[in-house]
């Protein structure tokens, strides 16, 4: 646990480096524009810089983002446990969305955001409440960490169990491969939606699963079900595979766009940085 406590905070403060370090505590307040100083502001927040350039006075303003309860869905079904030679330091799906999960509770709790967990399979397995102290990072970090059978799931039928138990409206941030019934996950994000839910839906892939990079006879086992392995001609499938694929993932941007979901797809050799970037971007077209 202390690993990953370790690692999320790195991730968190190698995002923020770089960013405008203000006078404020905190990561919730950012940087907007300069006005010019008038008699009374506080004079800590003049830009010398501007100052020794222009010889005039100029205000650094700051746009504050709205706090927000953030309630995490973590994927741990089978399809989650795949991992191949390209993802990061060889992350499975699983083992990627851990961290990563963990960086953004970390940098939630940095804004003093309450943010909970739910993990699921085919049906939901750990909850962790809301909470907005630091020391709550603890408690989220043991429900990520919890184990359990990795069995198949239905993302709609737990979405549904899962709208009762967030209350009142939340920011909801689901880390899924998004592999199932799309028509059932469409309907239960519509109710998201009306229960008006704002939601960011990371689809995370392995890069193998992005482009089946395989050739010759290869043997796949089925990670949710107990069944036989099966020896295939990958040359065979890789095309069909591919257009399935594509088809896939037009249906779940269709769905995602018709709920007003905003849908970010990740592969698990993209730096966590990276991707917490692309959750900071998403978060802020919300609050628009």
């Amino acid at each position: 646990m202390a690993r990953l406590q370790m690692l999320a905070r790195e991730v968190v403060e190698g995002y923020c480096t770089g960013r405008h370090r203000s006078p404020h505590k905190g990561f919730s307040v950012e940087f907007k524009e300069h006005r010019q100083y008038v008699q009374g502001d506080e004079l800590k927040n003049i830009d010398w810089k501007v100052y020794g350039k222009s010889d005039r006075l100029y205000i650094r303003q700051y746009e504050e983002e709205t706090n927000l309860r953030c309630t995490i869905l973590v994927d741990q079904s089978g399809s989650m446990e795949y991992g191949g030679k390209r993802s990061v330091d060889g992350l499975t799906k699983r083992e990627y969305v851990v961290r990563l999960s963990a960086a953004i509770a970390y940098f939630l709790l940095g804004q003093q955001d309450p943010v909970g967990l739910i993990t699921f399979d085919h049906d939901v397995r750990q909850q962790v409440p809301l909470r907005s102290r630091p020391s709550h990072l603890r408690a989220i970090l043991t429900g990520l960490l919890a184990n359990h059978d990795r069995r198949e799931t239905d993302l709609g039928a737990v979405f549904r169990k899962v709208i009762s138990k967030i209350g009142r409206r939340s920011l909801v941030v689901v880390l899924s491969d998004s592999m199932g019934d799309l028509e059932s996950l469409s309907r239960s994000l519509a109710q998201l939606r009306a229960s008006r839910h704002e939601v960011i839906f990371f689809q995370i892939l392995d890069p193998d699963e992005r482009d089946f990079p395989f050739s010759g006879r290869i043997q796949f086992k089925d990670l949710e079900q107990v069944a036989p392995e099966q020896t295939v001609d990958a040359g065979v499938l890789a095309e069909a595979y591919r257009e399935k694929l594509a088809e896939h993932n037009a249906l779940l941007k269709e769905a995602c766009r018709r709920s007003r979901v905003d849908l970010v797809q990740v592969t698990t050799d993209e730096p966590f940085v990276d991707v917490l970037h692309q959750y900071v971007s998403a978060r802020r077209r919300l609050t628009r």
